[in-house]
């Protein structure tokens, strides 16, 4: 997809050929070969599931250091609702902007605002009906690939519009050359981010044919060097502009919660949660639901694998502070801006078919089947693959031998003694 552009990298070295990673990947993108795991780039949709699950800390998501800011004359921060709540006894989200521009951004852009007009936009895309119910949140750009990856089928019912931090950093840069004369290209829009999928999205996003983002750095990194820059003893310069319903899209059902008008929503956190009602969507189990928002990470973009907080106590932060701001949103008037908009659209990625003519898949399909009644079925990972069946694609496509199947060798084995007992005994 897009290249194979990936944040989620191996780190060789620490990998011990575990399983433990296999058995979660929504996509099969992870085998392992030779003891160590192979990360299909194909398939990665960058959800950062096996960096969550990984014992060993072999996998890492790689983002652009804070050394990136060096390239433009003047840096704007894309500041996501879920930085705020990463500190302690920190309820002015005030000291948090300031201190980004005292670590060496010139401003900052609240994610949050640019939430509250998606908020809108998809209001009026519900009403008029022009996408197909019910209708699946665009804003996690794992849930997207995801879609695009293995549920071709729903793509027509996923939101045309752009992620909350892409339109940030498209309204970010326009203030930016208004404010300073600059041309576009001397504007540097940094995204600060949750998780992997959003360092992807802005290397090779989805829905459109580039992205107004010029890097994005890690919560992990950017965290530790603005505690000692929020020390309270001055009046910050920059003021949180955004409403309680923009901040509470960090958490999952922020975004549901925000839309007017819409009492039928859908809301679902986790990979595998979110995995098991794509399927169910697939085979139209709710035809009552308007609206369904799917957020790869646990509790939303608070339990990103970017993110030092707890996501629980993190939740519990975020309550308190939607509770201490304004809830007024200014209405959209108009039509829904173009830049809010897709300009590509959102095709099928086949990664995950066998390649080759009809015919050819058609062949090899029957000698994946084949392949798959004789190995045992009881998918226990051994092998190296998730699953029996896709050992027996890996066979298929001349990745993986069937003796690679543990069990079947056992078998074997045992079949070939049983054999020799019954000609007259071990060999001499």
């Amino acid at each position: 997809m897009e290249g194979f552009i990936h944040s989620v990298t191996l780190e060789a070295q620490l990998c011990n050929g575990c399983t433990n990673c296999i058995k979660r990947c929504p996509t099969q993108a992870i085998r392992v070969r030779g003891g160590k795991e192979v990360i299909e780039a194909e398939r990665c949709i960058d959800c950062g599931e096996c960096i969550r699950l990984c014992p060993h800390r072999a996998k890492r998501a790689v983002s652009d250091p804070l050394t990136l800011l060096d390239r433009f004359t003047y840096r704007v921060a894309i500041v996501p609702p879920s930085l705020y709540v990463q500190y302690n006894h920190q309820e002015n989200q005030d000291l948090v902007l300031d201190a980004l521009c005292r670590a060496g951004f010139d401003d900052v852009f609240e994610e949050a605002e640019a939430s509250q007009l998606i908020s809108q936009a998809t209001s009026r895309i519900l009403a008029t009906g022009s996408t197909k119910r019910p209708v699946i949140s665009s804003a996690c750009p794992a849930v997207t690939r995801l879609i695009r990856v293995r549920f071709p089928q729903l793509i027509q019912h996923v939101l045309p519009l752009v992620p909350p931090m892409e339109l940030a950093a498209r309204m970010a840069r326009r203030r930016a050359v208004e404010r300073t004369a600059l041309p576009p290209e001397k504007v540097g829009c940094i995204a600060i981010v949750p998780c992997p999928a959003k360092v992807t999205m802005g290397r090779a996003p989805v829905g459109s044919s580039h992205s107004a983002l010029d890097g994005a750095v890690a919560v992990s990194e950017i965290y530790p060097k603005l505690l000692p820059l929020m020390d309270g003893g001055h009046t910050p310069p920059h003021r949180a502009a955004a409403g309680a319903s923009g901040l509470g899209w960090a958490a999952a059902g922020g975004e549901a919660h925000g839309l007017l008008g819409v009492e039928n929503h859908l809301v679902a956190d986790g990979i595998e949660n979110i995995t098991r009602v794509l399927e169910d969507l697939e085979d139209e189990k709710y035809d009552s639901i308007d609206f369904v928002e799917l957020r790869a990470c646990p509790g939303g973009c608070l339990g990103g694998v970017l993110q030092p907080e707890n996501p629980y106590i993190a939740r519990t932060k975020l309550r308190a502070m939607q509770r201490s701001v304004g809830g007024q949103v200014e209405p959209m008037e108009g039509e829904i801006p173009p830049e809010m908009l897709w300009d590509t659209d959102l095709t099928y990625a086949p990664v995950l078919e066998l390649g080759g003519t009809r015919g050819e898949r058609f062949e090899r399909y029957n000698r994946m089947q084949t392949i798959q009644r004789a190995l045992p079925g009881l998918d226990c990972g051994a092998c190296g693959a998730p699953t029996c069946e896709a050992l027996a694609e890996d066979v298929v496509r001349g990745m993986a031998q069937v003796t690679d199947c543990a069990l079947l060798r056992c078998r074997q084995l045992e079949a070939r003694l049983k054999g020799l007992e019954k000609g007259g005994g071990a060999e001499e």
